[in-house]
């Protein structure tokens, strides 16, 4: 297979939606918690648990010496939509802030992230004081029935962790997420036929976790990320991915351009998707052992991660709109790759 000449333009762009932060984990915390049923205030030795989320609303330092605002920043939030999908406070609301990007809040959030399967460490509820007990009591069982611990607390407690004032009595803490090395990847990949999809500094989580829903289905090896300014696997991702982060190996890595040399060094083509190539997706070489580059949604594939590619393709598109959603293409780039693959 001839390598064809590479281009230094952009790959293809997003219109994401906004980022919802994340940084999540796999595996749930093992047996009941013995943690204590009784109102508590903000002295609260099991609260205090919670470290550098408390008293960021009221500009207070947390235990540490940082404030809840600095100790979690969100990724990519661009004040749409809160932590757990809940609708944030409008930019002039008093106490609005970004969430905590490991934080779920609001009882319907909560119980989708259950029902997706994310994995959370621990939970804060509101202790018994209106109408909506009965209903926040049993979302706390719920909790406690799947191993995690469960603490009733004071309503200014929540209200502190809160970032939209929305929390409705719940608020639980997801658990890190455990990220492959990229040798793991290239040994689940084996010597046959396999896709690897690098993602070259894609920001929204919406469209991260897009992405390995649609790499999972037809059957990846596995995703690449950078370590630094990219989407992680957080909450958003959870959701969008619909729980494909749990089944699909991510790893995160310092260099991607020696990731791809890794990739190559391992059989792999390498194919940077960018819409000012000279060949089509349905010309290209898109079968077999392949490392799909997609990049960011602003500025694509960067030029050192062009250079490093094999050959370059394209989308064609004959509407007005400029380029697809970066999920969307890709989707379309992995089911060619399946395509191709399949019919060899």
């Amino acid at each position: 297979m001839a390598r064809n000449q590479r281009s230094t333009s952009k790959n293809t762009r997003s219109e994401g939606a906004a980022g919802r932060g994340g940084a999540a984990g796999r595996g749930r915390a093992a047996g009941r918690s013995g943690a204590s049923r009784g109102g508590a205030g903000r002295g609260s030795k099991k609260a205090a648990d919670w470290g550098g989320y408390f008293g960021a609303k009221n500009g207070q330092g947390s235990k540490g010496g940082r404030s809840a605002q600095g100790a979690r920043a969100a990724q990519g939030t661009r004040g749409q939509k809160g932590a757990g999908g809940q609708r944030g406070a409008g930019a002039g609301r008093p106490g609005n802030k970004k969430p905590a990007t490991d934080l779920i809040e609001g009882r319907r959030a909560v119980a989708e992230a259950l029902t997706v399967g994310i994995p959370l460490k621990n939970a804060l509820v509101q202790a018994a004081s209106g109408q909506k007990d009965q209903e926040i009591e049993a979302l706390a069982r719920q909790l406690e029935q799947e191993g995690i611990p469960v603490e009733r607390v004071a309503k200014p407690v929540l209200d502190s962790l809160s970032s939209h004032g929305a929390h409705q009595g719940v608020i639980v803490r997801t658990q890190p997420f455990a990220y492959a090395d990229l040798s793991e990847i290239i040994q689940r990949a084996g010597s046959e036929n396999a896709l690897v999809v690098v993602l070259d500094h894609v920001t929204d989580e919406g469209n991260f976790g897009a992405i390995v829903r649609s790499a999972e289905v037809v059957g990846a090896a596995g995703v690449v990320i950078a370590n630094a300014r990219a989407a992680r696997v957080g909450v958003g991702a959870y959701k969008t991915s619909a729980g494909a982060v749990l089944h699909l190996p991510i790893a995160q890595v310092s260099n991607l351009p020696r990731a791809l040399e890794e990739l190559k060094a391992a059989g792999f083509w390498t194919c940077g998707s960018t819409e000012h190539a000279t060949q089509s997706v349905w010309e290209a070489p898109m079968g077999g052992r392949l490392a799909l580059v997609m990049g960011s949604e602003g500025s694509g594939i960067s030029r050192l991660m062009l250079e490093k590619c094999d050959f370059t393709c394209k989308l064609p598109q004959f509407g007005q709109v400029e380029s697809l959603n970066v999920a969307q293409a890709t989707t379309v780039m992995c089911y060619e790759w399946l395509r191709r693959t399949q019919e060899a």
